[in-house]
């Protein structure tokens, strides 16, 4: 789709072992992408909210800062396995598929693509990352636990952001105005994190209680509705 996808497909196959590792891959897609390229805004947002939960992760203050850190790198290298699927042709997950398949397409706006690759990674990605750090950390993922309480600390933080990017996003592709009102204003307006991330935590509970027929129901269902949600984010703007 674009001159410079071998690239990004060599720095997606990295596997990071630590936050700057992952800052690294991030800061390269970042330098890579051209304005006219959706991916960037994504990548943009997700750049500033690693940044920031690094930066908190530095400065102590949560109960239990390595596994934050290791949910950080189990998390991100998700995002980075469904970008090189999608850039070689291999499977990738539909709903990281409704907005990769668009990166080029300027009449959709930059928070569109911001709020669909959240709504992949976080939706679809988030509980299966939680899962993974909590095997690799030997630790339940419960409710109430230091490791929840850490968890939903940072949902603050991560809504300023957002919050941030509906504003500075809020133009087509291009970087051109959008029309004084439309569909857009409304989906962007639900757009709210906490409640997903939350979500996301109770399915990964589900993925340690059953493990086999929880990825069979996330990787079915939600799959489908995450995918469906991706789809309703692209609508192209009038």
């Amino acid at each position: 789709m674009f001159p410079y996808d071998a690239q990004l497909a060599a720095a997606a196959q990295v596997t990071p072992q630590s936050i700057p590792g992952v800052l690294e891959v991030m800061q390269t897609i970042d330098n890579t992408c051209v304005d006219l390229d959706g991916l960037k805004w994504f990548n943009w947002l997700y750049l500033q909210v690693t940044q920031a939960v690094e930066s908190r992760v530095a400065a102590g203050g949560f109960n239990d800062s390595s596994w934050l850190a290791e949910l950080d790198v189990q998390f991100a290298a998700l995002y980075f396995n469904s970008l090189h699927a999608a850039l070689t042709g291999a499977p990738c997950p539909g709903s990281w598929l409704a907005m990769l398949s668009r990166r080029n397409q300027t009449r959709i706006a930059r928070i569109q693509f911001a709020l669909a690759g959240m709504n992949a990674h976080i939706n679809h990605d988030l509980p299966f990352a939680i899962d993974a750090t909590c095997k690799a950390k030997n630790i339940p993922p419960r409710h109430g636990t230091p490791q929840y309480i850490d968890y939903t600390a940072i949902n603050t933080t991560l809504d300023t952001l957002i919050d941030a990017a509906k504003k500075t996003l809020n133009v087509r592709l291009p970087g051109d105005p959008l029309p004084g009102v439309s569909h857009l204003e409304d989906i962007v307006a639900a757009w709210k994190i906490s409640g997903f991330r939350e979500v996301a935590w109770m399915n990964a509970e589900m993925l340690w209680r059953e493990p086999a027929i929880a990825a069979a129901v996330l990787g079915d269902a939600i799959g489908g509705l995450t995918t469906f949600a991706g789809e309703a984010l692209l609508v192209p703007v009038p």
